[in-house]
């Protein structure tokens, strides 16, 4: 059985900034290029022009994965949550985490909607590919329900020793990818700009997915590397 406490015990405190100059060099990077990208058609929805709400959808996934980084490294390291919270720990982060997740699909879907049709092209090929990449959401948010668990995928292993013991998920869409809800849900969201036809939701898709591999390979791998002792 591994235990949070042992792995604190033998772990340098200095593995808390691992990849997070990465990190950081590479959203300046992501963010300035989607930036370069987006165009302003002079559109609105609800009030407000495509490029604000654009500049708004990346701001929430920066600002988002900048949190989970924070978190996850000062709970690994140091427990603050449980410290702070207890039994309760892995409520108080979902409370902060699921709602910038949402956040996410649904900006896209409003910039879409204000960007309606400047993509361009064969309209028809457009709907029927997005709705394939839609879903890949539903049936990625199945499999992590069911399979994987909500506080697993909200870093339960970072917080409990129960979730750190859990067996390797390899069922619905993890039997694919054992990084199903990077590979495939974070893809379903190029099926909403394709299917209204959007250029600034589309970019806006393809910087969160980028960005959600910076998380991965930046934050989590080497987390991953600790708690289960990979080399």
């Amino acid at each position: 059985m591994r235990s949070l406490t042992e792995i604190r015990a033998n772990t340098s405190k200095t593995e808390i900034f691992r990849g997070q100059i990465q990190h950081a060099m590479i959203a300046a990077l992501l963010t300035a290029g989607a930036c370069a990208m987006l165009k302003d058609d002079g559109r609105s929805f609800l009030g407000m022009d495509t490029t604000t709400w654009a500049y708004i959808t990346i701001a929430v996934g920066l600002i988002h994965q900048s949190i989970v980084a924070v978190v996850f490294r000062l709970q690994l390291h140091f427990d603050i949550m449980v410290r702070l919270f207890g039994d309760n720990a892995l409520k108080v982060w979902a409370v902060i985490f699921l709602p910038f997740l949402a956040a996410r699909p649904l900006l896209i879907l409003i910039v879409g909607i204000s960007d309606y049709g400047s993509l361009g092209g064969n309209r028809e090929l457009q709907i029927v590919a997005g709705a394939l990449l839609v879903l890949l959401i539903p049936w990625g948010m199945h499999s992590v329900l069911k399979y994987f668990t909500i506080n697993r995928a909200l870093g339960g292993d970072h917080f409990y020793d129960e979730y750190l013991n859990m067996p390797i998920v390899d069922q619905g869409a993890f039997k694919y990818s054992p990084n199903a809800m990077y590979a495939f849900i974070f893809t379903g969201l190029w099926g909403i700009a394709l299917l209204l036809g959007s250029w600034n939701a589309l970019v806006l898709a393809l910087f969160y997915h980028a960005y959600i591999w910076v998380h991965m390979y930046c934050t989590e791998d080497p987390d991953m590397r600790i708690l289960y002792k990979q080399n």
